[in-house]
């Protein structure tokens, strides 16, 4: 039975890696159709055009969807490393000192950033474009944290994503 238990969880963060490539390689589409960085004045001036205005929001709901998917892994991971993940902050310091983040301040950093767009509705289009902007340049984090823990994961506790459907697509990403 304790094995079944083992493998169950073992499973489960299997599934959770491969939607961390998932996760990032449609963050890594949507980021692609624009230029960066964003100007507030052509916000303002394409205020209407809906394409746009979709893309952005796939941005910001494809960065908050990676950044929880990894937070779910990486809590999912120490528990069968056996680390302590009784507190996220905990769980943050071991991958700080496993190299998975460069560190705590940059995962916080993210989180900030993120829960920024979900709590305000900003209509001044320097505020949004900042906004954006900064998912833009913390994106690239996101990619390194996820690449660096499905390698922690593969090496340490011989764990993968379940399926290889997005592994080429989330290796292209680094190329």
């Amino acid at each position: 039975m304790t094995h079944d238990l083992l493998e169950e969880q073992r499973r489960h963060l299997a599934r959770l890696l491969e939607a961390i490539q998932r996760c990032a390689w449609f963050l890594h589409q949507s980021d692609g159709k624009l230029e960066w960085p964003i100007d507030a004045d052509e916000l303002e001036s394409r205020k209407k055009d809906v394409d746009l205005y979709e893309t952005l929001a796939a941005i910001n709901e494809r960065f908050a969807k990676l950044q929880d998917s990894l937070a779910s892994a990486m809590r999912h991971s120490a528990l069968l490393m056996g680390e302590p993940t009784d507190s996220f902050l905990k769980v943050l310091a071991f991958f700080e000192k496993q190299g998975v983040i460069d560190s705590m301040d940059d995962w916080q950093r993210c989180r900030m950033v993120r829960n920024m767009a979900a709590h305000d509705y900003a209509t001044d289009y320097r505020d949004v474009a900042e906004h954006f902007n900064l998912l833009h340049d913390l994106s690239d984090m996101l990619f390194q944290t996820a690449r660096k823990l499905l390698e922690l994961c593969r090496t340490l506790i011989k764990v993968q994503p379940a399926s290889p459907d997005f592994t080429d697509e989330f290796e292209r990403i680094f190329a």
